[in-house]
């Protein structure tokens, strides 16, 4: 199957809001509340986000193409926490259910990375919910490693992991 990364332009917020909302789906439910995973996964309300990030040129965003549909993508960006001030973040990685675990999300990371590098870090993080095994197993097969800080958001908690670049 043929696999394209590109980076995005404006026009594909609808694209980015469908993969992230229905991922978020499939990956948070009973790690979220219902009210709040309902809240999170509003298409028009992610979208619109996409949409400002485009327009305001703000971070580096990527979608994959898998047989010639969008399939994942993800978003990375200076860290927006100061405690990580000179360390890249990587804001997000979301792919549709439907092909999870066929690769498409290492492919994906591993050119986020090589960008983050290329850009001039050399310190990688990111942020994933304790309860999200399934993400946390990916990340720590790619040499990320939890960094022991942890925070409450969206009613549950959120660990950072991070890694050498």
């Amino acid at each position: 199957m043929l696999i394209d990364i590109r980076r995005v332009v404006p026009g594909d917020e609808k694209t980015l809001a469908y993969i992230q909302t229905e991922s978020w789906k499939a990956a948070f439910a009973g790690i979220l509340d219902e009210a709040t995973l309902e809240k999170c996964t509003d298409p028009a309300r992610a979208e619109a986000m996409y949409r400002g990030l485009i327009e305001e040129n703000k971070g580096n965003g990527y979608i994959l193409t898998a047989g010639g549909k969008p399939h994942c993508i993800a978003w990375w960006d200076a860290a927006r926490d100061a405690d990580f001030e000179g360390k890249a973040e990587l804001i997000c990685i979301h792919s549709l259910p439907s092909g999870w675990r066929r690769g498409c999300g290492r492919l994906m990371t591993e050119r986020v990375l090589a960008d983050m590098r290329a850009a001039g870090f050399t310190e990688a993080m990111l942020w994933v919910f304790r309860d999200n095994h399934r993400a946390r197993a990916f990340y720590e097969a790619l040499g990320f490693s939890f960094g022991s800080i942890e925070k409450l958001i969206l009613g549950t908690s959120e660990i950072c992991y991070e890694k050498r670049l």
